[in-house]
């Protein structure tokens, strides 16, 4: 499995306006087809983007991450038009030119956390829904039904009136582009670590696609924690969320390509709580699977190896495998968390 697009946008890129920018579409066509030509004969599974959610929010929203960039009205959703259009067109030209020869199969991987709403009043149940829409269904929507979700155009079009515009902030497809996206893939990849608790509230401040959900995101305080402040272990979010795409898209082919736990730096190899967090997120994946029939074809942890977390470095360990960062060859310890997925792996099972 290969994918082509995990957040290193080449800086010649960047410097035409990195993914805000749509001739970006063409460039990652050529790429796209390149490696298809290059690796097609071995790699049978490819993912065009990994988590273009982070990408659009973290590095054009709220700028913590690489490019760093902040404007949250209108670049996250520029973003987000040009990744759709750039994975359609990758999709597409592996259809039409090599998927009969090489007999692979291609996909999006999207991160989502399960939103929960606080209560069960209404107001609180559409909230919860607008943020799965506006996490998920963002790429989701357009890649099954070739739009955007129709909660989300309702809010970010209103919001855009409301501020005086003549265009909504949210782009549009046209039919050709449609077409393009509509059933634009073979599986469905989806990074799931944690869940958040939903408020309805009627959003302040600067116009994004933090407000123009009209809602609050919050963690429940008793919810255990990783070292990543993100990450709560709450594995019943897991199952629901496997249901709601289950629902929402009709149980397509899912691949869990990346689930785990954060140890802080001083994360020895008895790594116990993250035993504790593939044990219970496990169970409950195969609950989703055996009970409930979601299509869930493979399971993957994140991640092998402690390595540089991003904007954390090497303050957040993931690895089930300890890499000494002080050491110059940088010694590899399995933890026990290593011993414990090798045996559910060896076993297919519990």
């Amino acid at each position: 499995m290969i994918t082509l697009h995990h957040w290193d946008l080449p800086e010649v890129l960047m410097e035409i306006g990195g993914w805000p920018n749509e001739e970006l579409i063409q460039y990652f066509a050529d790429y796209a087809r390149l490696a298809y030509e290059s690796f097609g004969d071995r790699v049978k599974y490819w993912i065009t983007f990994n988590e273009p959610t982070v990408i659009c929010i973290f590095g054009y929203s709220n700028g913590w991450h690489a490019p760093g960039i902040k404007k949250p009205a209108t670049a996250p959703y520029q973003c987000a038009h040009t990744i759709l259009k750039s994975h359609a067109m990758a999709y597409r030209i592996y259809e039409s030119e090599f998927k009969q020869k090489q007999n692979g199969m291609v996909g999006i991987t999207l991160e989502c956390p399960w939103f929960e709403p606080e209560s069960d009043s209404t107001e609180n149940i559409a909230a919860a829904e607008r943020a799965l829409q506006f996490n998920h269904g963002w790429f989701g929507s357009p890649i099954f039904f070739g739009k955007y979700p129709d909660i989300m155009k309702e809010y970010v079009d209103a919001k855009s009136q409301s501020e005086g515009r003549k265009v909504s902030r949210l782009p549009k497809f046209d039919q050709h582009w449609s077409n393009l996206l509509k059933g634009s893939w073979d599986f469905f990849g989806l990074n799931h670590y944690s869940s958040k608790m939903v408020r309805a509230v009627e959003s302040t401040g600067e116009p994004g696609w933090e407000t123009d959900q009209d809602n609050f995101r919050f963690y429940d305080p008793s919810w255990e924690s990783a070292a990543s402040s993100w990450l709560k272990v709450v594995p019943w979010g897991f199952r629901s969320l496997l249901n709601w795409i289950k629902e929402t898209y009709g149980n397509p082919l899912i691949f869990i390509t990346e689930n785990g736990f954060s140890g802080d730096y001083n994360e020895g190899i008895n790594d116990t709580r993250r035993i504790n967090y593939y044990n219970q997120y496990i169970k409950s994946m195969l609950k989703a699977v055996v009970l409930d029939g979601c299509n869930v074809a493979s399971y993957t942890a994140w991640s092998l190896l402690d390595n540089f977390e991003w904007a954390r470095g090497y303050t957040e360990r993931f690895g089930v495998h300890h890499v000494d960062f002080s050491d110059p060859e940088r010694r590899r310890t399995p933890k026990e968390s290593a011993k414990f997925l090798a045996k559910i792996f060896a076993d297919n099972g519990f």
